[in-house]
């Protein structure tokens, strides 16, 4: 892979007429080809060239637009690296991360140039009109940096993930099998997911404009039923990837979304009765797929290759090898480290200034994902976050299945699993539910719902009824804080 081209050439490397993006960021539809998109490209390029060297990190704050698109690919263009920034960050979430990443530019618009301040120079992206010939593509390979994501943070401080120009077409493969052999007569992507997050901009947009997909862009600051309907029906969408929070507001609220070809999701692993309402409301099997910033769509469901199996997360995607290890770095017996043998095509090239935590990532010649997980057969099971295992009078318990079990509850809109401290028992089983408006489940009816379904030593032991779980902006529970909640409990 060391001989790939830059990305920003991939991307655009298509018919001038060809759509690239459908654009419903204003209301009114408007359809960018990849002519209009490269214009816009190196405009930018030639309002960056004057102030930005190769290797220099250039932020984007801007939501799901063309501009947003051009951007990345500009700063790529001229070989700097671009440093997806998300526009519901506070402005200590933006700080850390411009501070950190040595930004002094950012790409944005008005909007984002009142949260940014002082925090960097903004550059009104949809301003830059430089005039001039087309810029020239600075060399590509799959070691030459391009962009630095920043992790969600769900177990501690985020830390930049830095990626090479080999990024993206680490992704296609697992992309493509996520949405059942993408690129299909007719073939139309979209995510309510932002594209300031490797969901977004990895497992979407890049991968659409590299395939010539069109890729829908539609504002969205909070995921709204209706609006989702309307941008599907609207922008002609046919693919769509739902992170599984989207998934449960659609759920809840009973919506039925015909007409799609492919359905994915990833983040957290589904349950049975998910995929079961999926496929009614869909029309469809919802392929699953798993990954991180670090490492992302490195397994995937297929369901035009392979039958699913609730619980687990699918098959290794061609080109990855995945294992299951134990302390020593050899293959476990049962459950194990979810690992990624060193060199996978989108593994990161390391932490941003942080050897210490890149070293740490790494048992030998497998990157630690630090979740914990089995094989059954070839399907690759997920148990857990490794600090989210729960041990309880000895057994090990997973939180994922408790919640998949909960959340099949008709009262049950979401939940947190955590292990909280107990002098007996070492960790008991709590559980943190969301319930429905106007539902009435105790404690105890959703106590003896798990005791009926799952292992005897496996149900919740405490549950507590919250309005909302702390969620990351890319909707993951952040269970160290109910872990944090937990432990206040006990101590008091």
């Amino acid at each position: 892979m060391s001989d790939l081209p830059n990305i920003a050439r991939t991307c655009l490397d298509h018919d001038a007429d060809a759509v690239a993006i459908i654009d419903l960021s204003e209301g009114a539809r408007r359809e960018v080809r990849f002519g209009a998109l490269a214009e816009m490209v190196d405009g930018i390029a030639r309002r960056l060239g004057t102030q930005v060297q190769a290797g220099d990190r250039v932020g984007v704050l801007l939501s799901q637009t063309p501009w947003c698109a051009a951007a990345h690919l500009a700063i790529w263009k001229i070989g700097a690296i671009s440093v997806p920034l998300f526009k519901l960050f506070q402005r200590d979430a933006l700080a850390s991360r411009i501070s950190d990443a040595g930004a002094t530019l950012v790409l944005t618009d008005a909007e984002g140039a009142d949260l940014l301040g002082d925090l960097a120079t903004p550059v009104m992206a949809a301003t830059c009109g430089v005039a001039g010939g087309p810029v020239d593509y600075a060399p590509g390979g799959a070691d030459v940096p391009c962009v630095l994501i920043y992790t969600s943070g769900t177990t501690g401080t985020p830390k930049g993930a830095l990626h090479g120009h080999g990024v993206l077409e680490g992704h296609l493969a697992g992309v493509s099998a996520s949405h059942n052999h993408l690129g299909q007569q007719g073939d139309c992507l979209w995510t309510p997911a932002d594209w300031a997050w490797i969901g977004g901009l990895f497992d979407v947009l890049m991968p659409g404009l590299r395939l010539g997909v069109p890729v829908v862009a539609a504002r969205m600051a909070k995921f709204d039923v209706g609006r989702c309907a309307q941008i599907i029906a609207d922008g002609d969408v046919r693919n769509i990837f739902f992170p599984p929070t989207a998934l449960r507001m659609l759920k809840a609220a009973g919506a039925k979304l015909p007409g799609l070809r492919t359905v994915a999701s990833g983040g957290e692993p589904l349950g049975a009765e998910m995929l079961a309402w999926g496929r009614d409301a869909f029309g469809v099997q919802i392929n699953e797929f798993y990954g991180q910033t670090e490492c992302n769509m490195v397994a995937s469901s297929c369901a035009a290759d392979f039958p699913p199996r609730p619980g687990c997360i699918g098959k290794p995607v061609a080109g990855f090898d995945i294992a299951v290890i134990d302390d020593a770095g050899q293959p476990a017996e049962g459950e194990g480290d979810i690992a990624i043998r060193r060199g996978a095509p989108s593994m990161m090239l390391r932490y941003w200034q942080r050897p210490d935590a890149t070293a740490e990532k790494f048992r030998g010649d497998w990157m630690l994902t630090g979740d914990r997980g089995l094989w059954e057969g070839d399907y690759l099971r997920f148990v857990g976050r490794e600090d989210d295992v729960i041990t309880s009078s000895g057994y090990r318990i997973g939180p994922a299945e408790i919640e998949d079990c909960l959340m099949t509850h008709a009262d049950v809109v979401t939940v947190g699993v955590v292990g909280k401290p107990d002098p007996l028992r070492t960790e008991i089983v709590k559980a943190y539910v969301v319930l429905k408006d106007g539902a009435t489940a105790s404690e105890k009816d959703l106590q003896d719902y798990v005791k009926a379904r799952l292992a005897q030593y496996s149900y919740p032991r405490e549950i507590a009824f919250l309005d909302a779980l702390p969620m990351t902006v890319t909707g993951k529970v952040i269970r160290r804080e109910l872990k944090a909640r937990a432990a206040a409990e006990e101590a008091a």
